[in-house]
């Protein structure tokens, strides 16, 4: 159990059988009343974020959530399939609880698998990932200057705006946590 004097960001906790990371909180105090902690918190499971006050002293369930480090091997149909670097266990993930990771993922990839317990709930992309520009449209000659972006859709189909230099088939350097372009590889 986690008493709401411990809350921190990032801590993950139960509350109603939901699993929550929470993003932020505030200690406020009136003089009526007793302390509250107002938390910002993101449902692991639906990704959603909710507003939840809690009372000082009131106590939650902490939820322990294992990352283990597994390669991304191939898809089949809406199942994407995982292995476990180290034991090389074989594990199923459904297309809707990885949506938008699919825009960065290709075989051979290594990413972190978020468990709790038995259920997986979640995968994390490392922060920057060296991707092939699959298609976009020539620059213009003399657009340079006014720091034009362009499109240009990824191996994966995913659409993230370019400067003007780029071409089509230069690797490029993409943020995964905000889906935007960084650098040339």
């Amino acid at each position: 159990m986690v008493s709401t004097s411990d809350f921190k960001t990032g801590l993950t906790i139960e509350v109603d059988g939901q699993i929550y990371v929470i993003l932020d909180f505030l200690h406020s105090k009136t003089a009526r009343s007793g302390a509250l902690i107002n938390t910002r918190l993101r449902n692991l499971r639906t990704k959603n974020i909710q507003e939840i006050t809690f009372k000082s002293g009131d106590k939650v369930e902490r939820a322990i959530i294992d990352r283990i480090k597994m390669q991304y091997l191939y898809a089949s149909g809406d199942i994407h399939v995982f292995m476990n670097m180290e034991t090389y266990e074989q594990i199923e993930v459904d297309k809707s609880q990885i949506e938008y990771e699919l825009n960065f993922l290709y075989e051979s990839l290594e990413v972190e698998i978020n468990f709790y317990g038995t259920e997986i709930i979640g995968v994390n992309l490392p922060e920057k990932l060296v991707l092939e520009v699959k298609e976009t449209v020539p620059g213009v000659k003399g657009d340079t200057k006014t720091n034009a972006m362009k499109d240009a859709y990824l191996a994966s189909g995913y659409l993230v705006k370019v400067p003007m230099f780029i071409e089509t088939g230069e690797k490029i350097i993409v943020n995964t946590t905000e889906g935007t372009y960084v650098s040339r590889a």
